[in-house]
This record gives structure tokens, C-alpha cells and sequence, in this order.
């Protein structure tokens, strides 16, 4: 940590408010590179996301009650359970969260990858954490009420098969930012 503060690189704790999120069809590899070239267009058009929640993973346990030991139940790792990640942006011109959600309704629905990036003061990438093979469980249009002046706000619940977070990205947008040559060990 002395070393960190004598190059001048401070790790304060990051603001929430400062990420992006990519939806990336990966169906086939025709579909990922039209995907990748079109995220740039396809990010405008469905506008900013003002909200990203359900970056959540919780272990299930099962409980052992071993015979003879009456003081404790042994507790036991069995799966991974992940939480869906709900966003929430303004209405925009565009309709895409809809059309992917209408497109399972209708049978032509297809899975999404996803990326999250949250980044730091600079605009650079500080966390990353990708999920995989999204599915659009639930859709929320905006509520709408005449007699107030509040944005209307739409909301997509994805469920997904796990969530990964990239290891080292915050530490290398860091040393980068200051040209500090860090090296990454695998000790603690």
C-alpha cells in the first residue's frame, strides 16, 4: 500500500454511476462479429442505462447432522445460485429491449452475452464482469401518470447462466493511468 501511495495512485472507493453495459449476440460466429461491429450503433439506439442491478451470486448449503455431535450441524457447498440483472433506463426513440424480450414471445428469441464495465473518474475500465447466455424473463414499460413530470423509465430483468468478473482490470487501468509498470503475482 506505501508503495501505491508513493507513485501516487489513490484507491478510493469507485462512484456507481459511471458504466456501460454491452448486449452481445453469440448464437453463431457470423451473429458475434455483426454484433461486435454493430455494438457502437446498437448502444445508441437503446440508449444509456441508468440503473444495473443483480450482479449477485449466493453458494447454497446443505446441512450434515452428523450423529454423536449434537453441539453443531456441519455445513456443506452444493451450487451457485445467481440473481438476474435488472436494468432500467429512460425511454429512448428505440425499441430494442422490447424486441428482444417480444422475440422469445413470438419464438424467434435469441440468447445474449453480456458486459458490464464499471469504470473509474477517467472514463477507464475498473471492473468487469461478463454473463452468459441471457434470456429476457420479464420487461417493465414506463408508468405512466398525467398529473406528474417524472422520465419515463423502462426495465428488463435477464436471467443468465453465471456472472464472471475479469481479474486484474482495476489494478492495470491504475498503474496505466499513472505509467507505473506493475507486476501481478499470484501471492497475497
Amino acid at each position: 500500500m506505501a508503495l501505491l501511495g508513493a507513485v501516487g495512485i489513490r484507491l478510493d472507493p469507485l462512484m456507481a454511476y459511471n458504466f456501460t453495459i454491452n448486449l452481445i449476440d453469440t448464437s453463431s460466429t457470423m451473429a458475434l462479429l455483426k454484433s461486435a461491429a454493430m455494438s457502437a450503433v446498437t448502444d445508441l439506439l437503446l440508449g444509456g442505462f441508468s440503473e444495473c442491478s443483480g450482479l449477485e451470486m449466493a453458494l447454497e448449503v446443505e446441512d450434515y447432522k452428523e450423529g454423536g455431535r449434537n453441539g453443531a450441524v456441519l455445513k456443506f457447498p452444493t451450487r451457485v445460485t445467481w440473481s438476474p440483472i435488472v436494468l432500467k433506463h429512460g425511454m429512448g426513440a428505440g425499441s430494442g429491449l422490447w424486441d428482444w424480450h417480444y422475440d422469445f414471445a413470438t419464438g424467434k428469441g435469441k440468447r445474449k452475452d453480456g458486459i458490464i464495465t464499471l469504470m473509474n473518474d477517467l472514463h477507464m475500465p475498473s471492473h468487469i464482469w461478463q454473463f452468459r447466455r441471457g434470456l429476457p424473463i420479464k420487461y417493465t414499460g414506463p408508468s405512466l401518470i398525467a398529473g406528474q413530470s417524472t422520465v419515463a423509465i423502462e426495465g428488463l430483468e435477464i436471467a443468465h447462466e453465471g456472472l464472471w468478473q475479469v481479474p486484474y482490470v482495476g489494478y492495470a487501468t491504475a498503474a496505466a493511468s499513472f505509467g507505473v509498470n506493475v507486476g501481478v503475482t499470484g501471492r497475497l
